[in-house]
């Protein structure tokens, strides 16, 4: 719809909206995306369906936790979600108030967190600096739920029990300035404080044995290995811990996003057996990187991981590549060799990008799989392999059976125990982890003295939908990296040096006060003002009220039969448009 078309009737509804979207994010601003649909059983904050808990039903919930996995477990578990929360209303921030300054931008996580009913912030100390990646704040938690839902079932103990208010504070701090930080609860009611007092900074501000103690809490591994009933022969974790600080970039896993979670999960449970694993998802998603990570968590770590790129095998020298080959037994043949298979027994042999392999080649690969043995080229007897096999494919194997590509006993032989891998874009909560696993990485590498990301890098970072997904990812950062200088940020040009990929940011507040759409790459002080047209469309992000202005106009603003025309009542129609537009 043109909205020059607009008539009178509903421009009270536009101006109402671009004076809203440019408000600082106050409490009643917050209130007004809180909305409640009793017709449709639903409640909603901004496009979020919500459920309300009764406080005794979170406390039950939270006790039968830590009756079943343990303190230790149940602490891991509220901070994760917690966590997931945190970045969620954080995006809601960043995408109702874009021109909200930073400290604002912050208050605005308490008030959120006050209006969902868990807990009352009073901001003692905020020093922030998100260009230098710089963040330390000192909180009062006043009236915590969670606490009170501790002593309630466990009485005054000696530790500190907030732990979801942790989590969702870490995570709505982490969304904004790109990098992890982490909250310490240095007084608790539920420990015998008068209040829960909190410090937060980011955790490359704390000492080692401080990160050593806060750390573990963000890390799958160490989450795993707490609650799995497995545990590992000595000669395994003694393999671990040798190779924990020398792994290189790619295998190390980060992230808190349920999608990761849920993989992860699935990985501890498989990882004791010899089942065969195939890993499905996207091109860059890290199937290789979880490969690794299910090798190093089986029984079979202290033995060789073999990886096959299936793609990159020409035909003509796969069967020589997987199973060997005598001497003599083709042109260059000077002596035997062990294949893959061979190499890799005893320990893990992985395949990846399966679907590649011709049908030919599929069937040889059955064979060997189904016997337990191969034979190397140019021989005549059978050697016995022992290995666990792990694939990995990034296109719809069911389907390419369809289409004749791909043979379905083969499918069926690999599909023991299927993992799917989600792409980045739906597991944003690991965005900000992943920013600063790879910053820390690659400022080591390059030795450079960079200082963290801009403000607009970081929107630009978190909004992207990375098509190239993890490997996207870090290699953008390793191009800001590179292109940043010494005792600077990583702006957005820096990562995106063309402006062909860069993601569209919102709307933000130039420095007369009105409205502007920031130029790709530069930042805040160096917005251009756009055209009023340009600039009215992009105030309205809602569809979904562009539609109701669109029927209203057509019923030339009878609210009664747009209502009708829309299947909704006319209170519900009247109350979306004020929750929307403010009117």
């Amino acid at each position: 719809m043109s909205h020059s078309t607009l008539t009178p009737v509903v421009e009270p509804f536009i101006r109402a909206i671009q004076a809203y979207e440019t408000s600082t994010p106050t409490p009643a601003d917050l209130r007004r995306y809180l909305r409640f649909s009793d017709e449709d059983a639903r409640i909603w904050f901004d496009d979020q369906s919500m459920v309300m808990l009764r406080s005794s039903a979170f406390g039950a919930l939270r006790h039968e936790l830590i009756e079943s996995v343990g303190v230790e477990g149940a602490k891991c578990i509220m901070m994760r979600i917690g966590y997931s929360a945190g970045s969620l209303d954080a995006e809601l921030v960043r995408k109702r108030w874009p021109g909200s300054d930073d400290r604002s931008s912050f208050i605005a996580g308490g008030r959120l967190h006050a209006l969902q009913g868990m807990v009352r912030v009073e901001t003692v100390k905020l020093d922030l600096d998100i260009e230098n990646g710089y963040f330390h704040g000192e909180y009062l938690w006043h009236d915590s739920r969670e606490a009170h839902e501790h002593i309630t079932h466990y009485g005054v103990g000696d530790e500190a029990v907030c732990w979801m208010t942790l989590g969702y504070a870490a995570g709505y701090a982490s969304s904004f300035i790109g990098k992890l930080v982490v909250f310490r609860e240095v007084e608790c009611v539920a420990a015998g404080g008068k209040v829960c007092r909190i410090v937060g900074d980011t955790a490359d501000c704390l000492s080692d044995d401080e990160q050593d103690a806060e750390l573990r809490y963000w890390d799958p591994s160490y989450f795993i290995q707490m609650n799995s009933n497995w545990s590992p022969p000595e000669h395994v974790q003694a393999h671990l811990a040798s190779t924990s600080n020398s792994l290189p970039i790619q295998d190390d896993m980060v992230g808190i996003s349920v999608g990761f979670s849920v993989a992860r999960h699935q990985i501890e449970q498989v990882s004791p057996t010899r089942a065969t694993v195939l890993f499905s998802g996207e091109s860059g998603v890290g199937k290789e990187v979880f490969a690794k990570c299910l090798h190093q968590l089986s029984s079979r770590a202290d033995r060789p991981l073999v990886a096959v790129n299936c793609a990159a095998l020409p035909e003509s020298l796969l069967e020589a590549e997987l199973f060997g080959a005598e001497k003599g037994a083709y042109t260059g043949a000077t002596q035997s060799r062990a294949g893959r298979f061979e190499r890799a027994s005893g320990g893990t042999l992985f395949l990846d990008e399966i679907q590649a392999l011709s049908l030919s080649a599929q069937s040889k690969l059955l064979r060997a799989l189904q016997e337990g043995e191969i034979e190397r080229v140019g021989g005549n007897r059978p050697i016995k392999v022992d290995l666990r096999v792990i694939a990995a494919t990034n296109c719809n194997l069911k389907q390419a059976i369809i289409q004749g590509t791909f043979r379905e006993d083969l499918f069926f032989r690999l599909n023991v125990f299927p993992i799917h891998l989600p792409p980045l874009r739906e597991r944003r909560d690991d965005i900000p982890l992943l920013m600063e696993h790879f910053f820390k990485h690659f400022t080591k590498l390059y030795d450079k003295q960079v200082t963290g990301f801009s403000a607009r890098a970081v929107e630009a970072l978190l909004n992207y939908d990375y098509p190239g997904n993890i490997r996207e990812l870090q290699n953008l950062v390793e191009r800001g990296v590179i292109a940043a200088t010494n005792n600077d940020c990583i702006r957005s040009q820096h990562m995106f040096p063309n402006g062909e990929q860069s993601p569209r940011s919102g709307l933000s507040v130039g420095g007369d006060g009105s409205l502007c759409s920031p130029a790709n790459g530069h930042s805040a002080d160096l917005d251009v003002p756009v055209p009023p047209m340009t600039e009215l469309k992009h105030s309205i992000h809602s569809q979904q009220l562009e539609h109701y202005l669109q029927v209203l106009q057509e019923c030339g603003g009878n609210l009664s039969a747009a209502a009708r025309q829309l299947g909704i009542t006319r209170p519900q129609l009247a109350y979306r448009l004020k929750t929307h537009g403010n009117a």
